[in-house]
């Protein structure tokens, strides 16, 4: 692991990573945020995956989550969206390739060669973090916002007992009946539907709940709402009555300007499990 860069950040450092990824068989860059109480010994860990186009970069830079985890005393992990590099199969499209791992593990061509995005974050970068800094293993807790936010769900009610809180900012709610989704999966995962299944929140919901809270915030004049199927999360939310909260946030859109607003709800939100 190389340190790229550690900044003084609310009594803490924020710290951008790089390292060699086994599984996406390329180097990796992540972003960490430790608050001043890790000089101590471990802190909890809060996991944020950002959206389509993102890097680790956007969500350190402009969500303004530091200000709020130090407050609390919690770490932020910020990984990257997919594999990269010379090598890494792309696509001209933002929506596939570089940018767009959708954190699944491709078995198609070309891109199974390096997108394993659900490895990565499901065990590879997890076990590097908690080996190399003070974070508690046995207090994570997850967040995202899009394509993120997809992951932060469905990794969250497949990993049973790894989070105590999930939370996400305009989802990608319903990939499998989206075009943000069918497309993707059709080429990194093939035709075969079944094989989506795993990677779709609304599904996982119905069949699987989370067994912890869950807070979803949508804005109401998000110019992807379409796309994002946020109706069908939140009807399978209310079906199985599943602990969490559901919230349409009136004027807003799919920006961080949203996010960056609706962060300490969300930060305070996962501190009450965190610290439970």
């Amino acid at each position: 692991m190389q340190t790229i860069s550690e900044n003084k950040c609310h009594g803490g450092i924020q710290g951008v990573y790089s390292h060699a990824s086994e599984v996406c068989g390329c180097n990796m860059t992540f972003g960490l945020f430790l608050p001043a109480e890790a000089a101590d010994g471990p802190v909890p860990v809060l996991w944020y995956l950002s959206g389509l186009t993102c890097t680790h970069e956007n969500a350190m830079t402009k969500a303004g989550a530091q200000t709020w985890a130090a407050e609390a005393g919690i770490a932020l992990v910020f990984p990257d969206t997919s594999p990269r590099g010379n090598g890494v199969a792309d696509d001209e499209a933002f929506d596939l390739g570089q940018g767009a791992g959708f954190y699944v593990n491709a078995t198609r061509t070309p891109w199974a060669a390096h997108f394993r995005m659900w490895d990565y974050l499901a065990d590879e970068l997890p076990a590097i973090v908690t080996a190399n800094f003070a974070i508690a293993e046995d207090r994570q807790a997850i967040t995202g916002h899009s394509m993120g936010g997809h992951g932060a769900l469905t990794l969250a009610m497949r990993l049973p007992g790894r989070f105590r809180s999930v939370s996400a900012f305009a989802p990608i709610a319903h990939p499998t009946a989206s075009d943000w989704g069918r497309k993707q999966f059709t080429a990194y995962l093939g035709e075969d539907e079944s094989l989506w299944a795993p990677h779709d929140a609304t599904l996982l919901m119905r069949r699987l709940g989370f067994d912890g809270p869950v807070l979803i915030d949508q804005g109401s004049q998000d110019n992807f709402l379409n796309l994002l199927m946020p109706e069908t999360l939140a009807q399978a939310i209310a079906e199985r009555r599943q602990e969490g909260q559901f919230r349409m946030q009136k004027g807003y859109d799919h920006s961080y300007y949203f996010i960056a607003t609706f962060m300490p709800d969300h930060i305070g939100f996962h501190a009450a499990e965190l610290f439970r």
